[in-house]
């Protein structure tokens, strides 16, 4: 665009809504980037009384990092590197701390995600 606007009339405008719409993308990224960091770093604040295991605070990184999909206790013992029995124990410790909450269904298809009350505020 710069090049273009150098080779035409010197008429800076369209170089100018060029420019301005990638530093509002960038604006945009580094605040999702800064509200995420802020959030993780509240959660931990938050929860610095409590005492977790390596595998939870690994699965909890995970979550605050906008982990895809459900948290099973299957996931949660492939990630950890554990057996199933482990993973859930481990879950239902942090479901007692009130950090994590039992979603709704059950069954097979118990999954889990983050307290309302602990999750990072969204970034936008």
């Amino acid at each position: 665009m710069l090049e273009k606007t150098q080779k035409a009339d010197l008429n800076v405008t369209a170089w100018l809504l060029c420019f301005f719409s990638c530093l509002d993308r960038a604006f945009d990224a580094t605040e999702k980037q800064l509200g995420g960091s802020l959030g993780k770093s509240r959660f931990w604040e938050t929860h610095a009384q409590n005492s977790f295991n390596p595998r939870q605070q690994l699965m909890l990184n995970k979550l605050l990092d906008d982990f895809n999909g459900k948290l099973t206790t299957s996931k949660w013992a492939t990630i950890a590197k554990c057996s199933q029995d482990t993973a859930l124990r481990d879950i239902l410790d942090l479901v007692s701390l009130g950090v994590l909450a039992k979603d709704d269904g059950g069954g097979r298809s118990t999954s889990y995600s983050l307290a309302p009350t602990t999750a990072p505020a969204p970034s936008e």
